[in-house]
């Protein structure tokens, strides 16, 4: 029988049966913990890797990570992987086919901003690519949050980056989408200080 996570100290920590830290979203649901566990945090620095993160996080604007997660391999069959390149091309037959495809959130507007901005992406490859762009909004310091309620929600870079984004063509990305995009690729560590994932990331010291 497996064993109820165990809450510490009232942190918003819980530690599971493997006897590991996780925050209160990341400590029950199998899928949200293996992501939690091997990719939240986790540097992106590739380009299709980067656009993928951010149409993921423009479908979930109103939605829980959960529902997108659980969706994503339909996202990604239905975005042919999510490659900018592919999806530049995409006409009014594929905002169609997506529309009419129940695997994926199926928001015209949403749609119709993850095809904008893969070519956007494409054009930002003329000033060094949208994984040097969005890497170049890296803070000096990062949050060392010790519960839930000291994680931000969005910061001045996060704030620069989506002006900077709508300067260059994208669309669906505001501070906080883009605040949620900075902790899920690396760009600031907001693991709770006492999480076992906690300065993982090789970007930031624990």
């Amino acid at each position: 029988m497996t064993a109820e996570p165990e809450d510490v100290t009232g942190s918003g920590l819980v530690v599971g049966d493997d006897g590991l830290a996780r925050p209160v979203w990341a400590s029950t649901d199998p899928l949200l913990r293996e992501y939690y566990d091997t990719e939240w945090g986790v540097p992106v620095r590739d380009e299709q890797g980067l656009y993928e993160r951010l149409s993921l996080e423009a479908f979930q604007s109103g939605l829980s990570w959960a529902t997108i997660l659980r969706k994503r391999p339909a996202f990604r069959r239905a975005f042919d992987g999510f490659d900018p390149e592919r999806v530049a091309r995409y006409g009014e037959a594929d905002v169609a086919r997506l529309m009419n495809d129940a695997g994926i959130v199926r928001n015209r507007a949403k749609i119709l901003a993850a095809i904008t901005n893969a070519g956007a992406t494409l054009s930002l490859r003329e000033k060094g690519g949208l994984a040097e762009f969005i890497w170049s909004f890296r803070p000096d310091e990062t949050p060392r949050p010790r519960t839930h309620a000291d994680v931000p929600t969005q910061s001045p870079e996060s704030k620069a980056l989506a002006k900077a984004l709508r300067r260059e063509g994208f669309s669906f990305v505001g501070p906080t989408t883009m605040y949620a995009l900075m902790e899920a690729v690396g760009i600031v560590d907001t693991h709770l200080l006492g999480s076992h994932r906690r300065g993982t990331s090789g970007v930031w010291p624990d």
